[in-house]
């Protein structure tokens, strides 16, 4: 049983492709060093959802360089990039945009001209997206699962590639509105941001108080990045592997009869079969920036935590006992061992 359709091309072609996808993988982490320090982890998540066609959640303090991150990214990328400030006042049309009655001067007939939103480009920063409440929030519904837009009762289609790079500031900040379970379902990623080292730090401040200011070089375009994303999805998959991505996502649901105990007592809900997609996916796409042209047990659980870590509920037993996402998966991880390859 194979578990992927692959098309048929010819060898030196596909090897052109990839030695394409290595070199662009190699500036874009160049590029993005000139100005970020440090975040090895999350820029290799952020890379993923890139090539992969998906949308990040990136979640940290104020003044972890989330936003700039983004914004580097865009650079490198050479992508339209447009950013949302999100506020408790936002309104969903102003980010899908709006129609506006416009009069012709000549023959004095008004007629409705739609006016598009920022959300008509290539990689858009939801700054702070849990600074709205989510009436607002739900705007990006339809653009990060269908890549379209519907005002009116009129769609638009959005230009490909399209990304949503969201930041959030953790929930326990006041001010802050959780985000509706099903447009969490639809992040790739939910990438958390630390504090950096001591080294690490310092080197900000050598490098961000000084006369000089860092930027990045774009180093690829928007149709590049499309057919990167075509790559990764022909990457071979083994049926072993993939069965084991979907049972790892399987036994985050308590009513599942393989899930373990600790999970029976402290979640409520587990992870959407969209998980176990996108949990396939990402280690395709890793396999790959791995110089590696197939998928491991080691790429799917690399990945599995900021996979699952927002796609999981838990329950007043988990918090009662001060247990997180992040130590019901790793538990997960330590209960079901992959198998030998």
């Amino acid at each position: 049983m194979s578990t992927t359709v692959t098309p048929q091309l010819e060898p030196d072609i596909l090897k052109q492709r990839i030695e394409r996808f290595r070199q662009v993988q190699s500036q874009i982490v160049t590029q993005v060093r000139r100005v970020i320090v440090g975040q090895d982890e999350v820029l290799d998540q952020v890379m993923i959802s890139l090539f992969v066609g998906g949308h990040c959640l990136i979640t940290g303090l104020p003044g972890t360089a989330k936003t700039l991150l983004v914004r580097t990214m865009a650079q490198t990328l050479g992508l339209i990039f447009k950013r949302i400030q999100f506020t408790p006042d936002l309104m969903p049309s102003d980010i899908t945009g709006t129609d506006i009655i416009e009069e012709d001067p000549a023959n004095g007939r008004r007629t409705w001209t739609f006016v598009p939103g920022p959300i008509f480009g290539n990689i858009l920063l939801a700054d702070e997206i849990n600074r709205t409440p989510p009436k607002t929030q739900s705007a990006l519904l339809e653009a990060m699962q269908e890549l379209s837009c519907t005002v009116r009762g009129n769609m638009y289609k959005l230009p490909k590639p399209f990304f949503v790079l969201a930041t959030q500031n953790p929930i326990e900040l006041e001010g802050t509105y959780p985000l509706p379970e099903a447009q969490l379902d639809r992040f790739l990623f939910n990438t958390v941001l630390d504090y950096l080292n001591a080294e690490e730090e310092l080197k900000v401040v050598d490098l961000t108080t000084v006369t000089t200011i860092p930027q990045a070089d774009p180093v690829t375009n928007a149709d590049e990045i499309v057919d990167f994303q075509q790559l990764v999805r022909m990457v071979p998959i083994g049926e072993s592997v993939a069965r084991y991505a979907v049972d790892m996502v399987r036994v985050t649901r308590p009513r599942d009869e393989e899930a373990p105990d600790f999970v029976q007592k402290y979640v409520n809900y587990g992870g959407s079969v969209r998980a176990a997609q996108f949990l396939v996916l990402a280690a395709k796409a890793r396999a790959l920036m791995k110089n590696r042209y197939h998928v491991t047990f080691e790429d799917v659980r690399a990945l599995y935590i900021p996979v699952l870590r927002h796609r999981i509920l838990l329950n007043f037993h988990a918090e009662s006992d001060r247990l997180r996402q992040d130590d019901i998966l790793r538990r997960v991880l330590e209960w079901k061992a992959a198998p030998r390859e």
